[in-house]
């Protein structure tokens, strides 16, 4: 797992807020500043965002084509891939989730037999969220006494590719971007957007050869760097940066837009800033 947070601070600019068609590679620049670009307000979260061209919610995540690999069938290659999105749906789509609530759902998906150490370590990180074992890591979940949506449409974007590992292995890598537009609990208008980039490779492994639950996924690896969320905080929680919390940056300024990167591997303790969200 790699980690990276930076507190607030496809290169095509839209003159008009059609909708973009369905990234299927990767991008080669970041996306231009959407025309007028002006503040969020409660009736228009993701007014000056590049989001607001972007799919909304689970209809963004878009599955590619199922084929046989790995010496398992097109069907278990659809049933990969749509357990995937289904995990990904659940991690960080979930009304419930996203409010602070126990991401039972997409735990559930997981394999018991093929992850030994990943579950009881999500669990744990739920019950006594840590820097080792901080469940954000995998799920969007924000603090309901601190935060909320600014209405109930979350921005997605990105890409969804199959390939075959071992023999019996099904591959599956997910890139995406989850733009929240959020307000303080208190009451307020003010909206802020975090922004959580995910990389997740899933394995849909062949029971006959593995040891492995039929349907359920296990996770190879994945990734996160989130934007525009408060540094060193580890309570299972992202932490949007109100104007008046910004703290002094002493890392990079990054794009939480520029999707046409690999997702940054930071190992210090330096806070960086975002350039837009």
């Amino acid at each position: 797992m790699v980690t990276d947070r930076f507190p607030g601070g496809e290169a095509e600019a839209a003159a008009s807020p059609a909708p973009l068609p369905a990234e299927t590679v990767r991008p080669t620049g970041a996306p231009g500043d959407p025309a007028g670009s002006e503040q969020a307000t409660l009736d228009e979260p993701f007014r000056g965002s590049p989001a607001l061209r972007w799919a909304e919610g689970a209809d963004a995540i878009e599955l590619p084509e199922a084929k046989a690999v790995a010496g398992m069938s097109e069907a278990d290659a659809e049933l990969a891939l749509r357990r995937t999105k289904e995990f990904l749906v659940a991690a960080n789509l979930d009304p419930d989730v996203i409010a602070g609530g126990r991401p039972d759902e997409a735990l559930g998906l997981l394999d018991p037999e093929a992850q030994k150490d990943l579950l009881p370590d999500q669990r744990r990180g739920l019950r006594e969220p840590s820097r080792e074992h901080d469940p954000v890591g995998l799920f969007s979940r924000f603090d309901p006494d601190e935060v909320r949506l600014a209405g109930d449409v979350v921005k997605v974007r990105g890409r969804m590719t199959l390939s075959g590992g071992k023999p019996g292995e099904i591959e599956v890598h997910a890139d995406y971007t989850f733009v929240y537009p959020l307000v303080k609990a208190a009451g307020g208008d003010h909206v802020e957007r975090t922004i959580v980039r995910r990389e997740i490779t899933t394995l849909l492994l062949d029971p006959d050869r593995w040891y492995a639950t039929p349907g359920k996924l296990a996770i190879r690896e994945y990734k996160v760097n989130t934007f525009n969320t408060a540094c060193a905080v580890y309570d299972g929680y992202l932490h949007p940066v109100f104007p008046e919390d910004r703290e002094r940056a002493t890392g990079p300024t990054v794009d939480p837009y520029d999707r046409s990167g690999e997702l940054r591997d930071t190992q210090g303790e330096e806070c960086g800033t975002v350039s837009r969200t």
